[in-house]
This record gives structure tokens, C-alpha cells and sequence, in this order.
């Protein structure tokens, strides 16, 4: 038998040395990634307000116009439009107040979501096991 590494036959049979190389053990950072949920939250509110601003400002503009040329023509489908144009926009600045509150809840949710424990105790038995538990512990506690 030879003497040595016990992996010597594998050596020879695979016609390998017996020296051992250092390696070099290499620590790989690993970074993580994680993905800001308000600042995504924030981006989308911020172009959606835009664009409700935006409409909103156009409707207005569409709105004086439309109002102009309902009066001079006196026709009654071009105040049906104008009608229907000043509901959209008070429809878009609802939308407008909607999206802040829908914002505020978002942040409160982010802001309540935390760690919680919930103990639950559990008796079970029977009420006279309970009431003869709950005088035993009052005569504890009395002395």
C-alpha cells in the first residue's frame, strides 16, 4: 500500500500529480437589487397629475370657445357640446382629487406595513377549571 493521499490511486489512474495548487479564494460582493416602490409611485403620480393638469387646462380652453360659438350662433347642439365639455372637466378635476387621495393612501400603507406579533392565548377546559385557575392565582398574588 502506498503511503500518502488516500486519493493517490486516483492520481495514478488519472495520471495527475499530487501537488496542490493554492487557489485563491475570491468574496464576490453581491449587491442587491431593489426596486423603490415610492419612487415609482412618486414618478407615476407626478406624470399622471401632469396629463390631468393638462387636460384639464384644454378643456377649459375648449370650453370658452365652444361657449362663444354657442352664443353666437344660438344652436342648440353647440350647447349640448358645451355642456358636455364642462361635465368632462369637472369629471378630470375629480379624477384630479381622486388621484391625491389615492397617493396618501399608498404612502400611509408603505408608512403602517411593518413588523406586528399577534399572541393569541388559548384555555381550554371548563369554566370550573377556569374559575378554580383564576382563584388560585388571586391567593398567589394576595400573598
Amino acid at each position: 500500500m502506498k503511503t500518502g493521499s488516500k486519493f493517490e490511486d486516483l492520481n495514478d489512474t488519472f495520471n495527475v500529480s499530487n501537488d496542490v495548487i493554492d487557489a485563491e479564494i475570491v468574496k464576490k460582493e453581491v449587491q442587491e437589487v431593489v426596486k423603490s416602490k415610492p419612487d415609482d409611485v412618486t414618478k407615476d403620480y407626478e406624470y399622471t397629475r401632469g396629463n390631468l393638469y393638462s387636460i384639464i387646462e384644454k378643456g377649459q380652453e375648449a370650453i370658452n370657445g365652444i361657449l362663444e360659438l354657442a352664443q353666437e350662433s344660438e344652436m342648440p347642439r353647440a350647447y349640448e357640446v358645451a355642456g358636455q365639455l364642462i361635465k368632462n372637466v369637472a369629471d378630470a378635476t375629480d379624477k384630479l382629487m381622486d388621484l391625491q387621495k389615492k397617493l396618501k393612501d399608498v404612502e400611509e400603507d408603505t408608512k403602517s406595513k411593518g413588523p406586528s406579533t399577534v399572541n393569541n392565548a388559548l384555555f381550554v377546559g371548563s369554566t370550573a377549571d377556569l374559575a378554580k385557575m383564576l382563584k388560585n392565582g388571586l391567593k398567589e398574588d394576595n400573598k
